[in-house]
């Protein structure tokens, strides 16, 4: 198994509920925001809702990437490079939707903040995931993925 080149730490369990609980309510807030706005038409709130996918998933990608250069594990430039990208265009796109979107001031700042938090949290809550696994507290099958190909002589 690869060794982190820093030792990873138990993660405390109120900081795993606390992860979790901030993605449950960032995602679920912005998804309900969505539902119940009267202004938005179904474009719009399709829109919205594949730009905080695609958030989700660039943050996630990106943290893993800056992750694995840090424990040695190889990442290509192109693909370190288009996660930034990703993200950086799906913060574009929710700035640029929200800024010329009819809402409320106030309504335009729950989204945004809601996006934001959901982002943050999918990080945090990744890096637990990964955390736990290398700690040999999770069986995701990721321990056996990173285990290094053991000689036929053994």
């Amino acid at each position: 198994m690869r060794q982190p080149s820093a030792p990873v730490l138990r993660t405390s369990g109120a900081f795993i509920a606390a992860s979790w609980l901030s993605l449950l309510i960032g995602t679920v807030g912005f998804m309900a925001g969505l539902w119940n706005a009267p202004a938005l038409k179904l474009s719009e709130k399709g829109f919205y809702f594949a730009c905080l996918v695609l958030g989700l998933y660039a943050a996630i990608s990106l943290q893993k990437a800056v992750r694995d250069r840090l424990e040695g594990i190889p990442v290509t430039n192109l693909y370190y490079g288009l996660s930034w990208v990703a993200l950086g265009i799906a913060l574009l796109l929710t700035t640029v939707g929200l800024w010329n979107a009819e809402l409320n001031p106030s309504e335009k700042g729950f989204y945004a903040m809601a996006f934001v938090l959901s982002l943050f949290s999918s990080v945090a809550v990744q890096k637990n995931v990964r955390d736990r696994t290398l700690l040999g507290e999770d069986d995701t099958g990721i321990r056996d993925a990173l285990r290094e190909p053991s000689s036929p002589d053994a």
